[in-house]
């Protein structure tokens, strides 16, 4: 388990994109605008996406 795992431990394994404003300290706009580049990986079902906690850590790993 890596540090960024570790430090969302609390969140469950799927999130949702207010969970990913709060995990990145990023605005509102900021996180639909990475979920629609496909930036953290998202299932969209009707008008909510779906957020593994995994595609989140994911992108952290990459972008650091």
């Amino acid at each position: 388990m890596n540090n960024n795992a570790i430090i969302f431990s609390e969140y469950p394994d799927v999130v949702s994109p207010e969970d990913v404003q709060h995990m990145l300290h990023m605005g509102r706009n900021s996180v639909y605008k990475l979920l629609k580049e496909e930036k953290i990986k998202s299932i969209k079902v009707g008008k909510k996406y779906i957020i593994p906690k995994k595609s989140v850590i994911r992108f952290i790993d990459i972008n650091t």
